[in-house]
């Protein structure tokens, strides 16, 4: 052992000095690194089931695939699963939770009748682990959405349903802000849409303007709570129209003031996030991220450290959008160990980050500045092959967390322990 953190040591000692050359300095970065949150989202772990009706279909566009044994049943085994992904993960963790996470002791509550008390139990477990909880209004998979339309849905009865589970979970994320101490991110996303050729495109979308200016018209101190509005170009079921297009949301969050949330799977496929962001700062205060994997479309494949995902890292710190962007995670695969999906795409997120700090960011603007574009493409490429794993390890030695691929052999310990036996 004592062999191995000296060679963790002495890697990360050449790497420091390596990246001083640049006028980079890792210790710095490493506290930087430390500041940055990462909220994990919580579906991974049961499948986007919830506790509602665990055994209920998923509809709204939402479907996991795979049936690899070991999935959460109960929110204390969800808890378990996710302290076990916590300890193999560094840095500042957060966790989001869906509406449909809600703890009511076997009694029936529907959507529109959630309070905060249905989510005690995760405001305390969030106290002891030291996080802070985002939150999201669920409008999928439930008997007032089969028609594919909920807030933009023509029957006033559905919209006022609707209407009233989005004020009450607002109610929720605040009490999440006020409880722990760190606003809580509240996204809202609906699937409506519809499947084919669509005749009135603009009357869903007033409906669904009237119907979150209703929702949202109590105004709760951002220290607590901030709104987000997430768009989709389309979905399983909705293949021809939806109607919280990118458009409509940027438009509603510009004139509202409210958080911008980016999916990457939620554009076209040619589309990516990351050079959305920047332009998008310009105009809303606050952006929410959705890091995912899409494949083809918007299918929630696990993050993995590709040419996407370290661009989205380097434009939040390009540009110094750490206090304006928020990072959260959506993915979810049900055909591997859930836990290592988590620790996997969470791990990705950090390690995009780390290298996105290690860059010599005024040295390449002062190059760009020049019109000296043959020194910004040569150290581009010459920083690829830096040693940037060298500060991962340490950071991660740092922090108690296993270093390299040592998590897998815990992950499949607890699988035989734990998840096997469920």
């Amino acid at each position: 052992m004592l062999d191995k953190i000296n060679i963790i040591e002495e890697h990360y000692k050449i790497a420091k000095e390596k990246y001083a050359a640049l006028g980079v300095d890792t210790d710095d970065v490493l506290k930087k690194l430390d500041s940055i949150p990462v909220s994990i989202h919580c579906w991974q772990g049961d499948d986007v089931k919830g506790f509602e009706n665990p055994n209920g279909e998923l509809t709204g566009g939402i479907h996991a695939t795979g049936n690899y044994p070991g999935a959460a049943k109960t929110a204390e085994e969800l808890r378990r699963d996710l302290e076990k992904a916590f300890s193999l993960i560094p840095g500042k963790k957060r966790l989001n939770l869906h509406a449909i996470y809600l703890e009511t002791n076997g009694e029936k509550v529907e959507r529109n009748e959630i309070e905060p008390k249905h989510f005690k139990n995760w405001v305390e477990w969030a106290k002891k682990q030291q996080i802070g909880l985002d939150f999201n209004p669920t409008f999928f998979s439930h008997p007032k959405s089969s028609d594919g339309l909920t807030l933009s849905h023509p029957d006033r009865e559905i919209r006022d349903f609707w209407i009233e589970h989005l004020k009450r979970s607002r109610k929720i994320s605040e009490y999440f802000g006020r409880e722990l101490g760190t606003p809580s991110i509240m996204n809202i996303w609906v699937p409506d849409g519809m499947k084919d050729i669509t005749i009135d495109r603009l009357g869903p979308r007033q409906r669904l303007k009237a119907s979150l200016d209703e929702g949202l018209a109590e105004k709760i101190d951002k220290k607590y709570h901030i709104d987000a509005v997430e768009s989709k170009v389309f979905g399983i079921g909705a293949e021809s129209y939806t109607v919280g297009s990118h458009e409509f949301y940027e438009g509603y969050a510009i004139a509202n003031n409210l958080a911008l949330c980016l999916d990457a799977g939620h554009f076209h496929p040619t589309e990516v996030i990351s050079d959305k962001i920047s332009s998008v700062s310009l105009f809303v205060k606050d952006i929410l991220l959705h890091v995912s994997r899409p494949v083809r479309w918007d299918s929630d494949h696990v993050v993995v450290l590709d040419d996407e995902l370290m661009a989205i890292a380097k434009e939040i710190i390009r540009n110094d959008l750490t206090d304006r962007v928020h990072i959260g995670l959506d993915f979810f695969d049900a055909s591997i160990n859930r836990i290592a999906a988590w620790v996997i795409g969470t791990r990705n997120m950090f390690k995009a980050l780390t290298i996105a700090l290690l860059e010599p960011n005024k040295a390449l603007q002062n190059a760009e500045k020049k019109f000296d574009f043959t020194t910004r493409l040569a150290m581009n490429e010459e920083l690829k092959s830096y040693p940037w794993e060298a500060v991962w390890d340490y950071y991660c030695y740092t922090k108690g967390v296993p270093v390299g691929i040592e998590w897998l052999e815990e992950v499949k310990e607890y699988e035989k322990a734990v998840l096997l036996n469920r």
